[in-house]
């Protein structure tokens, strides 16, 4: 079985009186400023409204992304403090980029978007269910056909070896689901990701909240208020058409980040 590692915890089970906390969405409500968003659990706002590509589009540009169950509405959340990854702060380890001049993966961009949310859908040993349902799949697919969410894919000959994806608004990233199926392949993703969003200017990917996996990456907390403020600044800015193709290959990338990168 695969391994899968999201850049969000799945939610648990939420009691019916902290649901009724926070406000309910009609279809054109607007959302709460993310100020009013709960401190338990961290950062939920609301609750309903739908998933339509405008409704998302919105919830991103606000620092507001949706994650829930099978079993409940759409709830919509913004966590306090939030976990981002500065391109210049990624940290790829010597043995990570020995598996990048090794050319054992070859990397794309938007050529499997489906197949690479399947793969961050599917079971783990350690999980119960996921929060990529369905519905969020074709919300995301939907996304994806508008040129707004990418996906990118780690292949090892004709296998689907690991990937992620994520939605991007202007020059900001907001990543979603990262998995893996063969070692490192989940990290040779997000290395070629940062190494592409560095060459169209972006700064920065939403991470949504703090993981060890992503930690070790070069991942850190930063405030809520700090967070909006540069989300606001980055998805003004224009955004790369898509589908997005990589300008380089794995060696190329794996010499680049080298220079830069830290050693383990």
């Amino acid at each position: 079985m695969g391994r899968r590692v999201h850049l969000a915890p799945h939610p648990r089970t939420w009691h019916l009186r902290t649901i009724f906390m926070i406000p309910w969405l009609d279809a054109h409500d607007p959302f709460p400023p993310v100020s009013r968003a709960l401190r338990d659990p961290n950062g939920l706002l609301a609750a309903g409204a739908d998933l339509s590509p405008q409704r998302l589009l919105d919830a991103y540009a606000h620092g507001i992304f949706p994650w829930s169950g099978d079993d409940e509405p759409p709830l919509w959340w913004s966590p306090d403090p939030r976990m981002v990854l500065w391109l210049p702060e990624l940290h790829v380890s010597r043995s990570l980029r020995r598996v990048l001049r090794s050319r054992r993966y070859r990397v794309t961009l938007d050529t499997a978007f489906t197949d690479v949310m399947a793969g961050c859908a599917a079971p783990r040993a350690d999980q119960h269910g996921t929060w990529i349902t369905p519905w969020m799949t074709e919300a995301y697919g939907r996304l994806a056909a508008l040129g707004y969410a990418h996906s990118v894919e780690v292949w090892a000959g004709a296998e689907l070896a690991g990937g992620l994806y994520g939605v991007a608004l202007g020059r900001m990233f907001f990543g979603e689901s990262m998995f893996s199926r063969r070692a490192d392949a989940s990290k040779v993703a997000l290395v070629m990701l940062v190494h592409q969003l560095a060459r169209w200017g972006f700064e920065l990917v939403d991470c949504q909240l703090s993981t060890t996996h992503l930690a070790s990456l070069g991942a850190r907390e930063i405030p809520r208020t700090e967070f909006v403020r540069h989300v606001e600044r980055l998805v003004r800015q224009s955004s790369v058409p898509a589908p997005w193709v990589l300008d380089s290959d794995l060696p190329d990338a794996a010499g680049t980040m080298e220079k830069s990168a830290s050693s383990a």
